[in-house]
């Protein structure tokens, strides 16, 4: 599996982007979708998930009401929608995909088998 992020780039505190991720190589919706982010000095932190089919989301306590995730499996892209962005979401996102063949949710780096190459997204106050 293969996945391309973008998306990112630079806004004001309260603005909005929306991430993509397209996968190739594997059937896309055989897999969990993960988004996590790295700002500079700090470990890797997930931010959201979504279950192979889409039929399971969850986000961590910062971003939820603000961050939506989801997927098209026939684009076999994922992605992330970020609103009232804050200078605390300033960080590089990584999506991330691991096979399941069952429903639940991923929320560890570890879990994870594939990574894309992140996408930097910067908020200024």
């Amino acid at each position: 599996v293969q996945l391309q992020a973008s998306g990112g780039g630079l806004v004001q505190a309260g603005g909005s982007l929306r991430l993509s991720c397209v996968s190739s190589g594997r059937t896309f919706s055989n897999y969990n979708m993960g988004w996590f982010r790295q700002a500079p000095g700090k470990e890797r932190e997930f931010v959201a998930a979504i279950s192979r089919r889409g039929g399971s989301t969850d986000y961590t306590d910062s971003v939820k009401g603000r961050f939506t995730i989801s997927r098209d499996n026939a684009k076999n892209t994922v992605y992330l929608q970020m609103n009232s962005l804050q200078p605390d979401d300033t960080a590089v996102y990584y999506c991330a995909a691991n096979f399941r063949v069952d429903g639940g949710l991923d929320y560890m780096p570890m879990e994870y088998e594939y990574w894309g190459q992140g996408t930097e997204v910067t908020v200024s106050s």
